[in-house]
């Protein structure tokens, strides 16, 4: 008899020991979840990595000194004026630019209800959205999770999330700013039901602002020494400085006239005044704080809810901004100011206040989630995962950046990167502007070109440049350089199925005929 109590109780501590084995494995396989936060048109250098540190993001520096911060991040370009929208689809999809022109931009209508379980139904591997980054974590078993401003974006994705939301919020009350898409998301995590607490979960939460309109809340902008629209009638001492390669206008042509973003920004418009530039300045820094007290307020419901410690947060823009850099407002240009993008990572296995190249895309993003996910990437994706740099296994996943900006006339502006050595090439205006740009990036980080050593220019910003601090192309001591670079950028090119050449590559597309039939011989 007490023998076979013993027995009793030896089988209900091995049962209690193997299900507490179980439910520690269950924990320790739990698959993580995602935070994905990108903003509207942001220059990485308001931001403290970056360079900035008038502009005030207690939360966005929080989550970098938590996790990685990527030096080099790019959107790697646009077919159109609207930049905001190729980066999307090349964010939802995982593919290059050439290779999404022809994918769907809808806007949905203004009473659109949202049924995802009957575009599911829908979509089949042959379709594009099949492999989009909410039906590859759908076939995973993720709950999805949308909210974003209102077109510019992939609808044939956007279709395809749980739960989806969309307003172009660029206001700034709580209904119309960037207050309503972070309650949105707020209010996903608070309604998670028991029976799907287990389940993970990828949240996009995609802000309107600091797109223009520029509207922040009056307290910001008196903080920031603002007023809107603008401009005041004089410089207010709060606003924000001026550039250090700020220019009262760009040396040349860049390609497209008459472009909404250069020429009708409310409180701009033609105007690239120290006044009108340092006011719509101190109007970007009020909406990016709004937005980095939204993203606190988001984080605090993911600690709050259990979900923080196996949550990746991913933090970036779709593309950066010039607000009065080299002369331009708008995004439409390959400068580093409008060409990089801000990136910061942070979740389990990712070394607290790190940082690392990265040499990423937008386009990376999916194989990245897939990969942390344990999710098979899909064949579709030209993408490249960078988790190992997120581990700190490696410090990049590329050599060469390509960029490509072809929204105005044609071919437009393309530009290459490796190490230190950047090249921006421009053919537009029906031939009549064809120029190279040749940076030294170490030596000249701002790009900085002969008109910023004006004296008029340096009264302004307060800079002094180097007299080695101006485009390179036209030095006789670079030739070897610059077509070094040159050749870089026609295999980039070439690479990525960019389907414009430039007016001096005849010689090195007859190059490459030859080279590819010599190898297939």
């Amino acid at each position: 008899m007490i023998q076979n109590n013993i027995s009793n109780i030896i089988i209900i501590l091995l049962v209690s020991s193997f299900g507490y084995f179980l439910n520690a494995q269950k924990i320790n396989e739990q698959r993580p979840n995602f935070l994905f936060i990108i903003s509207d048109d942001q220059d990485a250098s308001t931001l403290e990595f970056y360079g900035d540190k008038y502009c005030d993001t207690p939360f966005i520096d929080r989550l970098s000194k938590k996790g990685m911060t990527l030096r080099s991040a790019y959107n790697m370009g646009s077919y159109s004026a609207a930049v905001c929208t190729p980066s999307r689809i090349m964010l939802m999809t995982g593919r290059n630019l050439w290779e999404t022109i022809d994918y769907n931009i809808e806007y949905p209508p203004l009473d659109y209800v949202h049924k995802p379980e009957e575009n599911y139904a829908k979509i089949t591997p042959s379709d594009e959205s099949y492999n989009s980054m909410p039906s590859v974590f759908k076939r995973a078993g993720y709950q999805t999770f949308r909210t974003s401003k209102r077109g510019n974006s992939y609808e044939g994705a956007n279709l395809l999330f749980d739960m989806r939301y969309d307003k172009k919020n660029r206001g700034a009350d709580d209904e119309n700013g960037s207050k309503w898409h972070a309650d949105k998301v707020i209010n996903f995590l608070e309604k998670r039901t028991q029976n799907t607490m287990d389940q993970p979960f990828l949240i996009f939460l995609g802000f309107s602002h600091p797109h223009d309109p520029r509207h922040g809340k009056p307290k910001l902008l008196k903080k920031y020494g603002a007023i809107d629209p603008g401009p005041p009638e004089k410089i207010n001492k709060k606003s924000p400085k001026l550039p250090i390669n700020y220019l009262p206008k760009h040396p040349f042509p860049h390609g497209h006239p008459n472009l909404r973003d250069e020429n009708f920004v409310e409180g701009v418009k033609m105007r690239r005044d120290e006044i009108t530039i340092r006011n719509e300045k101190g109007k970007d820094f009020a909406c990016i704080e709004e937005m980095d007290f939204q993203i606190g307020r988001v984080i605090k419901k993911l600690e709050e809810s259990g979900h923080l410690k196996n949550t990746y947060i991913f933090f970036t823009s779709d593309h950066g901004i010039a607000l009065g850099k080299h002369g331009l407002v708008g995004k439409q240009n390959l400068y580093e100011h409008s060409w990089k993008i801000p990136f910061i990572v942070s979740g389990p296995k990712i070394d607290e206040d790190s940082n690392s190249l990265g040499n990423i895309y937008l386009l990376d993003v999916l194989p990245t989630l897939c990969d942390l996910a344990g999710i098979k990437i899909p064949n579709t994706v030209d993408g490249k995962s960078f988790k190992r740099v997120l581990f700190g296994e490696s410090e990049k996943v590329r050599e060469v950046l390509y960029g490509a900006y072809s929204g105005g006339t044609k071919p437009g502006i393309r530009a290459v990167k490796k190490g230190d050595w950047k090249l921006i090439k421009y053919d537009v205006l029906d031939g009549k502007v064809q120029k190279n740009q040749l940076f030294n990036l170490k030596q000249n980080p701002n790009e900085l070109l002969i008109e910023h050593q004006n004296l008029n220019v340096i009264n302004l910003t307060g800079n002094t440049p180097k007299p080695f601090q101006v485009n390179l192309a036209e030095d006789l001591k670079y030739i070897s350089k610059l077509k070094e670079m040159e050749k870089l950028l026609f295999e980039e090119m070439e690479r990525v199925g960019d389907p414009y050449r430039f007016w001096n590559q005849k010689q090195l597309i007859k190059k490459s005929k030859t080279t590819n039939l010599e190898s297939s011989q």
